[in-house]
């Protein structure tokens, strides 16, 4: 995914080089969280299984191969996706670019691990307007 404009100067100016180092060298070309393979258009379900073509089984949202097989009704909403790798801050701090802290995530994996930045993001986001709309605008 792009930097937007605004965030772009909080990385490095060697950013490019430096994320496809993470997701190609060293991650080889698939997620660190699930394993998904990069520009691959994978079949996955809701709960995140998917179908791993290559090695032909289905595979957990962490990677593992299922022990079970989906069922019908599961396969009723498959849906298939193709996978973009992107690198991922694991501290969420953008100036910290040591390869320990940098993890190459799929879509999925990038947006489960960022979710607790975006609640606590959001949550900061309405607080400020709702005491900005207090101190302009008075309660009513």
């Amino acid at each position: 995914m792009p930097i937007r404009p605004e965030h772009r100067f909080f990385y490095p100016i060697d950013w490019p080089q430096l994320s496809t180092t993470i997701r190609f060298d060293r991650a080889g070309g698939a997620c660190d969280g699930c394993g998904r393979p990069h520009g691959r258009t994978i079949y996955c379900l809701r709960d995140g299984r998917w179908w791993d073509a290559a090695a032909g089984t289905w595979r957990d949202g962490q990677g593992r191969t299922l022990s079970t097989l989906p069922t019908i009704e599961d396969l009723g909403g498959i849906r298939s996706t193709r996978v973009v790798l992107a690198t991922a801050h694991r501290d969420h701090d953008t100036a910290n670019n040591v390869a320990a802290n940098l993890a190459a995530f799929c879509q999925r994996c990038h947006i489960n691990h960022d979710r607790p930045e975006h609640r606590r993001r959001r949550w900061r986001t309405l607080f400020r307007r709702r005491a900005m709309g207090d101190l302009f605008q008075g309660r009513p």
